[in-house]
């Protein structure tokens, strides 16, 4: 008999009205501090990504300052 996973990883690629799939929750039913930790995350994933695009010489441009 195949376990059960005890943990739920978000499918991108479900179907919305599919009864296995779990419902995230909604952004303002999480607690502030969750939406607070969630928020800087996401803004230091976005730094990090626009930091990789730049050129190597817009880089040492702005270490500079």
């Amino acid at each position: 008999m195949p376990r059960k996973p005890t943990t739920y990883q978000f499918d991108l690629f479900s179907k919305p009205d599919d009864a296995e799939t779990m419902q995230t929750p909604r952004w303002q039913t999480l607690p502030a501090e969750t939406r607070q930790s969630v928020t800087k995350l996401m803004v230091s994933l976005i730094l990090d990504h626009v930091e990789d695009m730049r050129s190597p010489g817009e880089r040492e441009a702005r270490d500079d300052e």
